[in-house]
């Protein structure tokens, strides 16, 4: 676990390491499966996965990543679509993201395991049954860096999270622990899961209601906390940009004046999160329809 935060060589190192990524998946899976998922080396265990699931999209070797995931696409020799962990590129990610990807390997192994639905519902599984805030904040980060790339790869362990594996119930509970940074984690992953715009309505649905009402009344005083209610704002703005019911949806939830309240708090120090509402004020106001019920 140590050695796994030991930077980008160490990570590299233990991700070519053969039969470790595979041991501590199988060791995880025995503990779910003897429902022991609070003992210490589980939590040990995806502590590692999560550090070596960090940057994931751009440490890879592009040829790896081809082969995983262009094999099966058929690309025109004058297509430049780059593989799935290279680019930055919005108007990459806008194409990537409607793009599906090849059907995945039955028994992944080594580094193949990370990105692999099964890793996914374990981490999920271990959310919804630990009680041990390390591990529930270990399993929230692992999928935090899954989906926080702009290729296929991400895009793809966000449609399991949210849409394969019934992911967001799960999350949506992490949202009203009383330990911040498990809270913290779990609105960054679903502030990557909101950026995919064919997931946005489902997660509208089932989580909108409760961001608003773990967003704090005014700039909270903590470091963490306020960039929890920063994240919050960037999450709501993701899922009422392009979608005026969405946007009522917040408007339903009482979510307007706590916006305008965070948004009004000119200190620099928390200028993180007022900056945040103030960029979600913006976005609110370009949905005409709704004027006449935001001066109600």
């Amino acid at each position: 676990r140590n050695m796994s935060s030991a930077g980008p060589e160490g990570r590299k190192k233990m991700r070519e390491c053969e039969g470790l990524i595979d041991s501590l998946v199988y060791y995880i899976q025995g503990a779910i499966a003897d429902h022991e998922p609070n003992d210490k080396a589980t939590e040990n265990c995806v502590c590692v996965l999560h550090n070596l699931s960090y940057q994931l999209e751009i440490e890879l070797p592009e040829s790896y990543a081809q082969s995983i995931y262009m094999q099966r696409r058929n690309i025109s020799n004058n297509d430049k679509t780059p593989g799935c962990f290279g680019t930055r590129s919005r108007k990459v990610k806008e194409k990537q993201q409607d793009t599906p990807l090849p059907e995945e390997k039955s028994n992944p192994k080594g580094v193949e395991s990370l990105w692999h639905s099964t890793l996914i519902r374990i981490y999920l599984s271990l959310i919804a049954k630990s009680t041990r805030n390390y591990t529930q904040e270990a399993s929230l980060g692992a999928l935090q860096n899954l989906t926080a790339g702009t290729g296929p790869m991400p895009f793809s362990v966000a449609r399991t999270v949210v849409q394969k594996a019934n992911g967001l119930p799960s999350i949506r509970a992490m949202l009203h622990v009383s330990h911040p940074a498990v809270k913290r984690t779990a609105v960054s992953l679903l502030r990557n899961l909101s950026r995919n715009t064919s997931l946005q309505n489902d997660i509208a649905r089932e989580v909108l209601p409760d961001l608003v009402s773990v967003l704090p009344e005014c700039v909270p005083g903590a470091d963490v906390a306020c960039e929890t209610a920063a994240s919050i704002c960037y999450t709501l703005f993701n899922l009422t940009q392009s979608s005026s019911h969405n946007a009522r949806l917040l408007l339903s939830a009482h979510g307007l004046p706590k916006v305008i309240a965070i948004s009004m708090n000119d200190s620099n120090m928390f200028s993180k999160a007022s900056r945040a509402a103030s960029v979600l004020l913006y976005s609110l106001w370009s949905h005409t329809d709704l004027h006449s019920a935001y001066k109600k």
